[in-house]
């Protein structure tokens, strides 16, 4: 089969032929249709310190089943959180992050969907969002952040503005489109009026002006992998609180949960409420390009690898 991987840390990633892995105990062997590219991924190829098998959302067909699975057969079609090679034509899932995708929906809905929703409505809920809140999106036009713009107004948002890189690139329109009232660059001096609460994807220096937009007693939820910090003061003045949140902690400890929330964005896409866009679809050789999109910043919505 063919799978991508790179030689070392900022290296180059390329195609290799490898033999198609067997299924452990618990392990289903998927059949790739559809591989999601996310933003920790294309992190860790240029800052860890040794190469990373290039995991992420995957979704298809189960070919093989190991030792102990009792959830799924092979035929099944299945979408999940691949933690090993999961850029090839096969790939290996473990039975606890899989779930059935419904008949209707495809593959990239799938993966559009499912991992980046996952993370968007778990970061909403850390929020405790009352009805009538005003809430500030920031990464607001990527895989993750485009989910969350929708469902905060979903969830009752009275405002919804989304925060992003630039405000060219079609992203005002694209983040509008959503359901954004108000779309801002992160460099804009004026954020507006203060929000009741942040889900921010991007970290870094964002964190200080994500917290200064809270309005007295606001939250802000960190998901994301971009690190940095926030100055016990700016928090103590306004009774402010920063929120971290990890999706992998629910899917270990809450597997109840987990599968609630997946359930609910089933049905929301079903519904014709909850919409995930796809930025691009890349061939696996063309898997440098996708890692370009999510980089530079440029995506609306999701990239999606399609072997």
């Amino acid at each position: 089969m063919r799978r991508v991987r790179y030689e070392h840390t900022g290296g180059p990633l390329f195609l290799e032929d490898v033999p198609v892995p067997a299924a452990g105990p618990g392990e289903l062997l998927v059949r790739t249709e559809a591989i999601g590219v996310t933003l920790p991924v294309v992190r860790k190829v240029t800052e860890a310190a040794e190469p990373i098998p290039l995991g992420g959302e995957i979704a298809g067909d189960i070919v093989a089943v190991g030792a102990g699975v009792t959830r799924f057969a092979v035929g099944d079609r299945v979408t999940g959180l691949c933690f090993g090679h999961g850029y090839a034509d096969h790939a290996l899932l473990h039975e606890t992050m899989a779930s059935p995708v419904p008949a209707g929906a495809s593959a990239v809905d799938a993966v559009a969907l499912v991992r980046s929703g996952l993370v968007a409505l778990g970061a909403l809920e850390a929020a405790r969002p009352a009805p009538g809140e005003a809430a500030l999106i920031t990464g607001a036009a990527s895989g993750v952040g485009h989910l969350a713009v929708q469902l905060a107004r979903l969830r009752g948002a009275s405002r919804v503005v989304g925060a992003v890189s630039a405000l060219a690139l079609g992203k005002a329109e694209f983040v509008r489109g959503l359901g954004a009232d108000e779309v801002i660059a992160y460099d804009s001096e004026d954020w507006g009026e203060p929000v009741d609460y942040v889900l921010d994807a991007v970290g870094g220096d964002l964190l200080t002006p994500g917290v200064a937009a809270l309005a007295p007693g606001g939250r802000l939820v960190a998901y994301s992998s971009g690190g940095g910090s926030v100055r016990a003061y700016d928090l103590l003045v306004g009774a402010k609180s920063v929120i971290g949140f990890q999706m992998a902690r629910i899917a270990r400890n809450e597997p109840g949960r987990y599968e609630r929330w997946r359930e609910e964005l089933w049905r929301l896409f079903a519904e014709g409420a909850l919409r995930p866009a796809v930025h691009g679809e890349f061939a696996l050789e063309d898997a440098a390009e996708a890692h370009a999109a999510i980089a530079s910043r440029s995506n609306l919505g999701k990239v999606v690898l399609r072997p």
